[in-house]
């Protein structure tokens, strides 16, 4: 009786711990399996590549770095090199630090649209630092508020909306804020351009 009552405890126990090693095997099999529970795309240094086809995704849920099939389809109207996207966050953060993240975008607009005009250089870099007669094209450029700038999230949320092709500047190339503006420099925008709109501290024009 007692050997027989000994040989079921064994045989229950025996039962128990392969239930627990199936189920447990069982578990790390569903978890590697799960897709990445959530994601966050990474803006700065999608704005960073050069090439347009590449994203950057957070550790999924198994440990591994995933990138999205979205994120490698995701198209960039304006795919910019990190120098070159610098300087667009640096211009905007410079004219623009004080407005919402709509006269951040319209900025990088202006500077956007600039580069797509025969009237303008090519590049951001370029159209940043022109000079007419010696004078500079944006005012942070030529009294240093450009190079001390710290860059915002908005400032980044704002240039990647840009750079995806959302705009919101009805193909302005010029803006001023009239209430700082030289008033000979206010005078000829207003007789040799067409004026837009006005958005928080800034006139558009073309």
């Amino acid at each position: 009786m007692y050997k027989k009552a000994m040989s079921c405890l064994l045989i229950i126990n025996l039962l128990f711990l392969f239930s627990f090693l199936s189920i447990r095997g069982m578990e790390e099999t569903r978890k590697a399996a799960v897709p990445a529970a959530s994601w966050k795309l990474d803006e700065a240094a999608l704005a960073n590549r050069e090439s347009s086809t590449l994203g950057i995704a957070k550790v999924a849920a198994s440990g591994q770095r995933v990138v999205d099939c979205n994120v490698l389809e995701m198209e960039w109207k304006y795919p910019l090199a990190v120098s070159e996207w610098e300087v667009l966050c640096r211009i905007v953060e410079a004219e623009a630090g004080g407005e919402d993240e709509e006269g951040k975008l319209l900025v990088a607009n202006v500077v956007l649209n600039r580069v797509n005009s025969d009237k303008f250089p090519d590049t951001v870099s370029e159209v940043v630092f022109q000079k007419e007669q010696g004078v500079t094209q944006f005012s942070p450029v030529s009294n240093g508020r450009y190079y001390c700038v710290e860059i915002s999230e908005e400032t980044i949320n704002a240039v990647g909306r840009a750079m995806k092709g959302e705009d919101i500047s009805q193909g302005a190339l010029y803006f001023a804020a009239r209430k700082y503006a030289d008033s000979d420099r206010m005078r000829w925008f207003d007789e040799n351009l067409t004026f837009l709109f006005q958005h928080g501290g800034h006139e558009f024009f073309k």
